[in-house]
Protein backbone atom coordinates (compact mmCIF):
# COMPACT_ATOMS: atom_id res chain seq x y z
CA UNK A 1 0.00 0.00 0.00
CA UNK A 2 1.24 3.69 -0.67
CA UNK A 3 -0.10 7.00 -0.19
CA UNK A 4 -0.23 9.88 -3.03
CA UNK A 5 0.12 13.16 -1.15
CA UNK A 6 -0.28 15.29 -4.67
CA UNK A 7 0.06 19.03 -4.80
CA UNK A 8 -1.45 20.51 -7.19
CA UNK A 9 -2.77 23.86 -8.19
CA UNK A 10 -6.83 24.81 -7.15
CA UNK A 11 -7.68 25.33 -10.56
CA UNK A 12 -6.37 21.47 -11.56
CA UNK A 13 -8.41 20.31 -8.27
CA UNK A 14 -11.63 19.53 -9.30
CA UNK A 15 -10.73 17.94 -12.94
CA UNK A 16 -7.74 15.55 -10.82
CA UNK A 17 -10.90 14.64 -8.61
CA UNK A 18 -12.99 13.96 -10.81
CA UNK A 19 -10.89 11.95 -12.96
CA UNK A 20 -9.37 9.89 -10.07
CA UNK A 21 -13.62 9.07 -9.42
CA UNK A 22 -13.82 7.58 -12.56
CA UNK A 23 -10.80 5.18 -12.52
CA UNK A 24 -12.08 4.14 -9.00
CA UNK A 25 -9.68 5.45 -6.73
CA UNK A 26 -11.03 7.49 -3.50
CA UNK A 27 -9.13 10.77 -2.52
CA UNK A 28 -9.18 13.46 -0.03
CA UNK A 29 -8.84 17.38 -0.74
CA UNK A 30 -7.05 19.37 1.52
CA UNK A 31 -7.00 23.06 0.63
CA UNK A 32 -3.74 24.92 0.75
CA UNK A 33 -1.18 27.53 0.25
CA UNK A 34 2.24 28.10 -0.80
CA UNK A 35 4.91 28.51 -3.68
CA UNK A 36 6.66 31.66 -4.42
CA UNK A 37 3.36 33.41 -5.45
CA UNK A 38 1.31 32.44 -2.15
CA UNK A 39 -1.43 30.78 -4.68
CA UNK A 40 -3.98 28.72 -4.42
CA UNK A 41 -3.44 25.16 -3.81
CA UNK A 42 -4.70 21.87 -3.02
CA UNK A 43 -3.20 18.65 -1.23
CA UNK A 44 -4.73 15.42 -2.40
CA UNK A 45 -4.45 12.59 -0.68
CA UNK A 46 -4.62 9.52 -2.23
CA UNK A 47 -4.42 5.98 -0.77
CA UNK A 48 -3.67 2.99 -3.44
CA UNK A 49 -2.32 -0.35 -3.87
CA UNK A 50 1.57 -0.71 -5.01
CA UNK A 51 0.04 -2.47 -8.22
CA UNK A 52 -2.24 0.38 -9.16
CA UNK A 53 0.13 3.41 -8.22
CA UNK A 54 1.86 4.17 -12.06
CA UNK A 55 -2.36 4.54 -12.74
CA UNK A 56 -2.64 7.45 -10.57
CA UNK A 57 0.58 8.96 -11.85
CA UNK A 58 -0.60 8.85 -14.99
CA UNK A 59 -4.16 10.58 -13.98
CA UNK A 60 -2.11 13.12 -12.28
CA UNK A 61 -0.08 13.93 -15.26
CA UNK A 62 -2.92 13.78 -17.41
CA UNK A 63 -4.86 16.39 -15.47
CA UNK A 64 -2.13 18.98 -13.41
CA UNK A 65 -0.01 20.62 -16.27
CA UNK A 66 2.27 23.27 -15.98
CA UNK A 67 1.30 26.91 -17.64
CA UNK A 68 2.84 30.35 -18.45
CA UNK A 69 1.71 33.26 -16.28
CA UNK A 70 2.80 37.29 -15.65
CA UNK A 71 3.18 38.19 -12.63
CA UNK A 72 4.16 42.15 -11.92
CA UNK A 73 7.06 42.19 -9.18
CA UNK A 74 6.94 44.18 -6.06
CA UNK A 75 7.44 48.20 -6.95
CA UNK A 76 11.19 48.72 -5.20
CA UNK A 77 11.65 51.80 -2.87
CA UNK A 78 12.59 54.66 -5.14
CA UNK A 79 14.04 58.31 -4.40
CA UNK A 80 11.72 61.24 -4.34
CA UNK A 81 11.56 62.41 -7.96
CA UNK A 82 12.24 59.24 -9.87
CA UNK A 83 9.79 57.38 -12.06
CA UNK A 84 9.94 53.22 -12.28
CA UNK A 85 7.89 50.89 -13.66
CA UNK A 86 8.65 47.33 -13.48
CA UNK A 87 7.90 44.84 -16.09
CA UNK A 88 5.34 42.14 -15.63
CA UNK A 89 7.92 39.09 -15.32
CA UNK A 90 6.73 35.36 -17.30
CA UNK A 91 6.28 32.73 -14.75
CA UNK A 92 5.66 28.66 -14.75
CA UNK A 93 2.82 27.84 -12.37
CA UNK A 94 1.11 24.71 -12.36
CA UNK A 95 1.78 21.03 -12.10
CA UNK A 96 1.81 18.80 -9.01
CA UNK A 97 4.71 18.17 -6.87
CA UNK A 98 3.93 14.23 -5.92
CA UNK A 99 5.47 12.46 -2.69
CA UNK A 100 4.56 8.44 -2.62
CA UNK A 101 5.30 6.92 0.91
CA UNK A 102 4.89 3.36 2.01
CA UNK A 103 1.94 2.80 4.42
CA UNK A 104 2.49 0.15 7.19
CA UNK A 105 -1.01 -0.33 7.63
CA UNK A 106 -4.55 0.87 6.36
CA UNK A 107 -7.70 0.16 7.57
CA UNK A 108 -11.32 1.67 6.75
CA UNK A 109 -13.68 2.02 9.42
CA UNK A 110 -17.81 1.67 7.95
Amino acid sequence: MKLVIAVVQARDADKLLHALQQEGFRATRISSTGGFLREQNVTVLIGVEATRLEQVLRIIKANCYTRTQYVNPLLPIVESGEFFVPQPIEVEVGGANVFVVPVERFERIP
